[in-house]
């Protein structure tokens, strides 16, 4: 039976994640923070769709949780054929009058939780020839993204990581793909936005997000923006002068945050 690690598990993204995943035969291995919600996931997920899941709680920005999260991982008497690096923070404001903490932590969870589980999967997969890693990056890795810096900054890097891991993977068996949400309902989102400033054509469920994942992972896609709203975005700014979408990304955040 067909067993997908998902981080981030407890709301928002990485739920529907789990959800979506389950309800497709998959047994769960689910990561976070919060082990009620993760016992609530778990209960939900063997009533709705009897399937076995194991539940981690973990810190990935501490050494103990991350270690006890790459091991799983790793485990080659458990072996993972899909990982799903959800697990994300950012923060808002400028960056020189943030706590420099809460920027580290943004890059440790962000960057090194996701590079270490990534590489703590990948040797069995390849070993085995079959698997795959779904990196959840944000279409805020596409541009500058000043009053978010270092979480856009972070989400830049998972895009380009993404796309060169999946490289080096043709021919194993094994495929990595990088997704890119917009604005997507999630409890995190809802703190961090002033609802009423962002057009209600522009958000996402984060049902929607994961549906569209995975539909792009089954068609063995590298690179999937959700949304049509993200893709024209996207495409946009690829092809505007970084000084253009410095402007227009500062003059949106300064309006929505």
């Amino acid at each position: 039976m067909a067993t997908a690690l998902v981080t981030g598990a407890s709301s928002g993204i990485g739920e529907a994640f789990a959800l979506r995943l389950a309800e497709r035969g998959h047994d769960l291995v689910v990561v976070a923070r919060r082990a009620d919600r993760l016992a609530a996931l778990a209960e939900r997920i063997g009533r709705e769709h009897r399937r076995t899941v194991e539940v981690v709680e973990a810190d990935l920005t501490t050494p103990d949780g991350l270690a006890r999260v790459t091991q799983r991982c790793a485990d080659p008497d458990r072996p993972l054929d899909l990982l799903v690096n959800n697990a994300g923070h950012g923060t808002l404001g400028r960056f020189w009058e943030l706590p420099v903490a809460g920027e580290v932590a943004s890059v440790a969870l962000n960057v090194t939780a996701l590079v270490e589980c990534t590489h703590a999967s990948l040797g069995p997969m390849v070993a085995r020839g079959r698997g795959g890693v779904i990196n959840v990056s944000s279409l805020g890795a596409y541009q500058p993204l000043p009053m978010n810096a270092t979480y856009g900054a972070t989400k830049a890097f998972v895009s380009s990581f993404t796309n060169s891991i999946a490289e080096e993977l043709r021919g194993t068996g094994v495929r990595a793909m990088v997704v890119a949400p917009g604005f997507t309902r999630t409890e995190f989102q809802a703190e961090s936005f002033s609802p009423g400033n962002v057009p209600d054509f522009v958000w996402q469920s984060a049902d929607a997000v994961a549906a569209t994942a995975l539909r792009a992972y089954d068609r063995g896609r590298v690179v999937c923006i959700t949304g049509v709203v993200n893709v024209v975005t996207a495409a946009a700014s690829s092809v505007m002068p970084a000084a253009v979408t410095r402007r227009v990304t500062g003059a949106v955040t300064r309006r929505i945050y």
